[in-house]
């Protein structure tokens, strides 16, 4: 994510605490917070997907997704 993007959702919270927000402001932050845990969760399932499992014997086995 940018860091305006970023800096952005920072200032909405810390007005938000503070004096609060307008309508369209809480809508943009809305927003800008789905984008950034749509990120996280792009970025986690990457890790995940990379990890392996070393046993003892030096074989790796990729995770699988839990049924």
């Amino acid at each position: 994510m940018e860091r305006e993007k970023l800096d952005r959702i920072n200032f909405l919270a810390k007005k938000s605490k503070g004096e609060g927000l307008s309508d369209e402001e809480k809508a943009e932050q809305a927003l800008l917070r789905q984008e950034y845990i749509a990120e996280i969760r792009a970025s986690f399932a990457a890790t995940l997907d990379s990890t392996v499992i070393l046993h003892p014997d030096g074989t790796k086995t990729p995770l699988k997704p839990k049924k």
